[in-house]
Parts: C-alpha cells; structure tokens; sequence
C-alpha cells in the first residue's frame, strides 16, 4: 500500500513515518526536505494551501496520514506579534488547516485515496488560546468526544471544523476518514524535561494537563489506518496519555485550583487524565505505553 504522509519534515510526521517505513511505501510531503534518515521515500515539495501540489502528492496513493499543519493561530490577539516575527501572513492558520485540508480531500477524491487519518488535536473542544477571557465550560469529567465544544480562536476552530470537512467528505463520497485529537505532543527529549522540571502545581492549568507520546500518536495513526476497513466511515478519537503532566493527583488538583469542578472529579482515580481515550482504546486497541514519571 502506498501511503502519503504530509508534514513530513516535522517532529510528529517524523514519527509516522518510523512507524509506516517498514511496512509500506511512502511519500513525503512538506515545504521543506525532510532530515536524511528519510531519503529514500519520494518527497513532494509542496504546500498544503496550494492545490496543485495537493494533486501532485496524491497521485498513486492509497491511503494519506495528514499530519501536516500550522500549530498555532497567528491571528490570535496574542500571537500578532509572533506571526509576524516569523515571517507568517495573518490567515496562515485558516489557509494551511482548514483551506489545506480541503484541498487535499479533493485531491483524494480525485486521486480515489480509499482513506485519510488526520492529526487533528484536542484544541478543538475550545478550552486552550481563549480570547474572551473565559473559562472552559467544562460539563463533566473525564470530557469525552460528545462533549460540547466552543473554540475561540482560529487554530481550535480549524481543528474543529476540519472533522465536520472530512465527515461531509466520508457521506458524500464513501472515502474513509479519521481524526485524532492529539494532546501536548511529546518525544523523549519533552518527556526528559517535564521530569526534570516537574514542581507542585500553584495554578490552575487551561489546558488540563494532557500530554502524550509521540510514540504512542504514530502508533494510534498507523492502527486507525489499518482498522479503517472495520471502523465507522468517518470517527474522531481523543488521544492522549492516560496520566497528566502533574505531580499531584488529580483529585487533588481539581479540589485545590478549581473546586468548582470537584463534585464532576469525584470518580477520578489517581493520575488519572482529565480526557478519556476509552473510545481508542475500544475501536483499535490502542494503549498508552510512554512516561516521563520513569
């Protein structure tokens, strides 16, 4: 099977790209060349927001791992400034998430790609990069994938957006589509830091305190797009560690930096996540395996 994986210069898609290699054949897509332990898979220089090369890099594929993406809104109030420093365009994050997606689920049609696996990430229930300065509503706990989500800013709302775009793409045309909605991506390096640096939390954390494994993501990608024949056309699944980032239980945390929240914690054990990966871990048999507490 011959699989495109787009993003393929960044840290994730690097891990993707470990976990396929063996296996299938590949192509990589991405606007600059991926390091050189990947030299002998094609690479499609190419930009998502662009549709020629969208086109260009699904030609002969079977399936595509999208995990391409820009990680962050640059139009967010805070985050002008930092656009601009690097050189981005305002619209950079709604071009290249929600444009870029749609563009290569054309493409995928056209190319009759038979499924797509997409890091989309936990972002899009809203609770991070808040503009109005609100909190989170948060229902219950642990959250799962039914509950409401209110994104504010453009990088959560195109996180969002692109599982309805690839749903409307699964019912109008059959194409099998999946997204993962990833949490505080971590390789080993990350996982090092977060032990060394590990102190007692003093405030509430808007993020929740997910993380999770670079390995562990590859590996949910790789079973989702070996499950796809078996699984519903299209689904989303939460994906992060079954663990938080902190030090202290999380019943602690909750009872001590949010108590309005406690009376929802009252069944969490542990260091147990305050998002639920259970139905992953159902559909593929995917399991958490990383840590930084070792």
């Amino acid at each position: 099977m011959r699989v495109l994986v787009t993003g393929a210069s960044g840290k994730l898609g690097a891990y993707v790209i470990r976990s396929l290699a063996k296996d299938y054949e590949l192509v990589l897509m991405s606007r600059s060349r991926p390091g050189a332990e990947f030299a002998e898979h094609p690479w499609i220089q190419g930009d998502l927001a662009n549709w020629e090369d969208c086109r260009r890099a699904v030609t002969g594929v079977d399936a595509i791992q999208h995990i391409g993406a820009q990680p962050w809104p640059t139009d967010h109030p805070a985050m002008q400034g930092r656009a601009a420093e690097e050189g981005l365009p305002f619209d950079a994050t709604i071009r290249s998430n929600l444009l870029g997606t749609y563009y290569l689920m054309q493409a995928a049609v056209e190319a009759d790609v038979k499924s797509v696996v997409m890091a989309g990430s936990n972002c899009a229930l809203g609770h991070g990069f808040r503009i109005s300065g609100t909190p989170f509503p948060i229902d219950y706990l642990p959250i799962d994938e039914t509950h409401p989500t209110y994104p504010e800013d453009s990088y959560s709302f195109t996180k969002r957006a692109a599982e309805d775009l690839l749903a409307s793409f699964s019912r109008a045309y059959g194409i099998r589509t999946y997204v993962t909605r990833i949490a505080g991506v971590s390789p080993r390096e990350r996982r090092q830091q977060m032990a060394a640096e590990a102190r007692p939390a003093t405030a509430w954390n808007p993020w929740l305190y997910c993380w999770v494994g670079s390995e562990d993501v590859a590996d949910a990608h790789r079973l989702l797009m070996e499950a796809a024949p078996d699984l519903p056309v299209h689904d989303f699944y939460f994906l992060n560690a079954d663990d938080t980032s902190a030090l202290e239980p999380t019943r602690e945390l909750v009872d001590r930096l949010n108590p309005d929240l406690s009376p929802l914690a009252a069944k969490i054990e542990g260091h147990q996540s305050l998002l639920s990966c259970d139905k992953l871990k159902r559909a593929v048999g995917w399991r958490h395996r990383t840590s930084w507490r070792q």
